[in-house]
């Protein structure tokens, strides 16, 4: 007979040891580290002996296929970052800050759900039942006929939920409250979110019903608990936002039955989330046109395009090691790109504190953002204005050339219809597409950029050094 080992979990970060420790090596936390019996781990069954196993049948690669039934929730935005509305017996792990607005979502989807005809039931285990209907009646969501209780046993609400016409849809508010009786260990801790995650999973398979938890998040943003319940689910949603403004962002990080890169635009107001249709008129709003170092960036998000403002301040440092700050853009992308200008562009800024914004809060990952931020530092180095009526998009290689990106259609004509007359893009960002309305200039180089800009600069007094080599 096999020696049965135990292992021993930090309740915090999940890692696994051999042997009990003060101190978790992974996570640096005291007292976290609790044994844990290979008969509540995963792969238990396993561990414990393996019983005669069943045949199965093994199909061919080659075959038919039919896409996957959709549950639209009445949400468009919702719909655009799910992949088109939730599959049956999907699961759905959404993330957020708290006080984001990720229950007002829930609540606002179960509630149109419901309106249609679906049996949706809402399980909170933050909140009691009078809570939740006050946050309903609110938003003015009262009279819809979703289900509600106030539960942290996953036993009893799979047991509940098995009762009556199978539900379209479970919201699990959230999944860090939840235990089982299958794992020894306290509500919130790594094994019963483990545990509790599988029991759930496990009745969305077997029963077809779609279910969403709600998760927490740590410190950094990363959703708390186990990074195995992130690959168990089928995709895995962030709400993003700050609190000082009143948009929030939803963005596929995982999923299974669609794309992962697109997001939905939500305003928060007074009765709830309202949502965007045209985020780019949002993103610019208030902006001035005529200060330097500001450049819009004509980008794109999955396969909406978003037009948003990119600001940067360049500024002379007294401090022998220059500052670089960012805000929603990649500081390694920023260290690139000045660079890039110092290589190739002929520019001076060593000797400068460098700040980069991406206006609004958004964050923006891809690379076609490289010429919008050149500019912006190009204009604000030399106080020179760029034109308003402009856009910016493009790839810098680190020899200083400009590569094209996808979808230079698309950007354009978004560009278009919000007023904009001129491009600054990549040679060939037309290419095989039909002709844009905007006047497009085509940069090929970094230097050529750096040149026409500073060729726009206000004369500086003779006395004072400049920064252009």
């Amino acid at each position: 007979m096999a020696k049965s080992h135990t292992t021993f979990v930090c309740q915090n970060c999940g890692a696994v040891a051999q042997r009990w420790q003060g101190k978790c090596e992974a996570c640096n936390e005291w007292n976290t580290m609790t044994e844990e019996a290979p008969s509540s781990g995963i792969g238990a069954r396993a561990v414990a002996g393996m019983g005669k196993g069943r045949v199965f049948a093994l199909e061919a690669l080659q075959g038919g296929g039919r896409e996957a039934p959709r549950i639209h929730s009445g949400i468009a935005e919702l719909d655009r970052v799910t992949g088109g509305g939730f599959v049956p017996g999907s699961v759905i792990l959404i993330g957020g800050e708290p006080g984001i607005g990720k229950s007002t979502l829930l609540i606002q989807a179960c509630a149109r759900l419901a309106l249609l005809g679906r049996r949706v039931v809402y399980i909170s285990g933050e909140e009691a039942v009078a809570q939740v209907r006050l946050r309903a009646s609110r938003l003015g969501l009262a009279d819809s006929p979703v289900e509600l209780a106030a539960e942290t046993s996953v036993d009893d609400i799979i047991a509940t939920l098995k009762q009556g016409e199978r539900p379209a849809l479970v919201v699990i508010d959230s999944i860090q409250t939840m235990w089982t009786s299958a794992a020894e260990a306290s509500p919130g801790t790594v094994t019963q979110v483990r545990m509790s995650a599988q029991a759930l999973i496990r009745y969305a398979k077997t029963t077809g019903a779609c279910v969403i938890m709600v998760g927490h998040v740590t410190k950094d943003g990363q959703i708390a608990g186990p990074r195995v319940v992130e690959h168990m689910v089928d995709a895995v949603v962030s709400f993003e936002g700050e609190g000082g403004r009143q948009f929030r962002i939803l963005r596929a990080v995982k999923n299974r039955f669609g794309p992962t890169d697109e997001i939905g635009v939500f305003e928060m107001t007074g009765a709830g989330l309202s949502e965007v249709t045209n985020p780019s008129a949002l993103f610019l709003a208030g902006r001035d046109a005529s200060a330097p170092g500001a450049a819009v960036l004509a980008g794109m998000e999955g396969t909406r395009p978003v037009l948003v403002e990119i600001q940067a301040l360049v500024a002379p440092t007294s401090l022998g090691t220059p500052r670089r700050a960012v805000v929603g853009w990649d500081p390694a992308r920023l260290s690139m790109v000045l660079a890039v200008l110092e290589a190739h562009g002929g520019l001076r800024l060593g000797q400068h504190d460098v700040y980069l914004n991406v206006a609004g809060g958004l964050r923006i990952d891809e690379p076609a953002a490289d010429l919008a931020a050149a500019a912006a530092l190009i204009s604000s180095l030399t106080g020179s204005a760029l034109p308003g009526d402009g856009v910016y998009f493009g790839e810098i290689a680190l020899s200083g050339a400009v590569r094209p990106v996808s979808h230079g259609g698309h950007r354009l004509k978004e560009a278009a219809k919000l007023g904009f007359r001129s491009a600054v893009a990549p040679p060939g960002a037309l290419e095989g597409q039909e002709k844009s309305p905007l006047t497009l200039s085509a940069c090929g180089h970094i230097a050529s950029l750096v040149a026409d800009i500073a060729a726009r600069a206000p004369k500086r007094n003779p006395q004072r050094p400049t920064a252009v080599s």
